[in-house]
């Protein structure tokens, strides 16, 4: 897996994605206790509505950036952003009221809306192979866990000296390595698509991740994923502080058992996925998360919470997190043209976080409202559902190559000439000339 580091724009890149990250854990971390600060036992009310502002930002800018990122210089765009996300998490040590919280984090949001889908569709276009590009996913999962490992970790032992507004200089610090380490390097820029109008642009990219199977699909297992990550991220300040009577130390201790379990499967994964297909194993990752939930709540149902069977639970649901998120950028890869890319990423971020979006503030109602047992339930049923859904929307069969017949084309058309006359087999890519998945053989 390692053997990728070779190559020197992929290396930083890496290194910029984890220096960010390593901020960016630590806001997490520390706004989770501004939140308790702040409001006390609402903070889940509170971290549910930071997260929604911050799923509305991504769902409202991503589609629009990644229509117009192959029409900029990607090294400047990624530089800038990373400044803008710097600059805000400056400003958020001086917060004293929620609404100062939100307006900054739809900011800092917004920015990252822009940054991560360019930064993502990037990778393939530095990495072309895919057995490399697959390595690179494992690795950049693994970049993420560092949010959930060693940046609660790192902000365990800051919060002994130091105040928790400290830790939102550090963000601002990932930020600007961010920033330096991309500048660095020089970054593909793949030629830009055929002309096309601001509305044919900005929905190009969700037109042709929904009349994708396998990316539909992903689509209902973002549902899933979204239902047991919201649990975690929101529920865990609660659960820990407030039900069970724990020190801030142990929050980050709580959300670094959740990091372990998606790190373990990130290293696991690369192998994996060189024996078995996506689907099998992204569908057995969101039914652990299911499990996990169902197993917490026998136990709160049965003798109550405890710090331990939390642990285990999160560290389930983390396991089941990453081989769910891991081969995503595999299926987007494989479903888009190079030009298509950061339009097809965005939507993939966009729609996603959709999925976040709804079920951000439902955990944290479901367990103001009616505490951790129903939480865990409900929020399992919906995981339950987005993985009935994915079965049904991504059937076995649409993989490969398809046989299909392009009717409107000449004889002498290019394509036909490629790839043979009517009633030819190719792997199937939505674009101009397929503007629908084909049906029959």
């Amino acid at each position: 897996m390692l053997s990728i580091l070779a190559d020197r724009t992929y290396r930083h890149l890496f290194l910029a994605q984890v220096v960010a990250l390593l901020g960016t854990g630590l806001s997490t971390v520390a706004l989770g206790l501004l939140a308790y600060d702040l409001a006390g036992d609402g903070a889940a009310m509170v971290l549910g509505t930071v997260f929604t502002v911050k799923m509305v930002a991504y769902v409202a800018i991503a589609p629009v950036a990644g229509a117009f990122a192959d029409r900029v210089n990607r090294r400047r765009l990624l530089v800038a952003l990373d400044l803008v996300r710097a600059g805000v998490a400056v400003t958020l040590p001086f917060v004293s009221e929620v609404w100062q919280v939100y307006v900054l984090i739809f900011l800092l949001q917004s920015a990252s809306a822009a940054f991560t889908p360019t930064f993502q569709a990037t990778i393939p276009d530095v990495l072309p192979e895919e057995e490399r590009y697959t390595r690179a996913l494992s690795l950049s999962r693994l970049a993420y866990d560092l949010e959930n490992i060693i940046s609660p970790t790192l902000a365990a032992l800051l919060l002994a000296v130091m105040a928790y507004n400290t830790l939102f200089l550090g963000t601002a610090l990932g930020f600007v390595g961010s920033a330096l380490l991309v500048v660095s390097v020089l970054l593909p820029s793949p030629k830009p698509s055929a002309p096309r109008g601001v509305y044919e642009r900005t929905t190009r990219g969700i037109r042709i991740y929904l009349a994708t199977p396998r990316l539909r699909g992903l689509f209902a297992l973002n549902l899933a994923v979204a239902s047991a990550g919201a649990m975690v991220l929101v529920n865990s300040v609660v659960l820990v502080r407030g039900d069970l009577g724990l020190t801030n130390s142990d929050l980050a201790w709580t959300l670094f058992a959740f990091g372990a379990g998606s790190m373990l499967a990130a290293l696991i994964l690369p192998h994996l996925l060189d024996t078995m297909r996506d689907r099998p194993v992204m569908i057995a990752g969101a039914s652990l998360m299911v499990l996990a939930l169902l197993g917490l709540s026998g136990v709160i149902a049965l003798s109550g919470l405890t710090w331990q069977a939390l642990l285990g639970a999160w560290f389930l649901v983390g396991i089941g997190y990453s081989s769910t998120q891991t081969p995503s950028g595999r299926l987007l890869r494989r479903s888009a043209h190079a030009e298509d890319r950061p339009a097809v990423f965005a939507a993939q971020f966009a729609l996603s976080h959709a999925c976040w979006l709804m079920t951000y503030p439902l955990s944290g109602w479901l367990l103001t409202q009616f505490g951790a047992l129903v939480a865990l339930l409900s929020l399992a049923a919906l995981s339950a559902l987005g993985i009935a859904a994915c079965l049904r929307l991504w059937p076995e069969e649409a993989v490969g190559q398809v046989e299909h017949s392009h009717a409107d084309l000449p004889p002498d058309h290019p394509h036909l000439r490629e790839h043979g006359p009517q009633g030819h087999r190719h792997a199937i890519i939505i674009d101009d000339l397929h503007r629908q998945w084909p049906t029959q053989g």
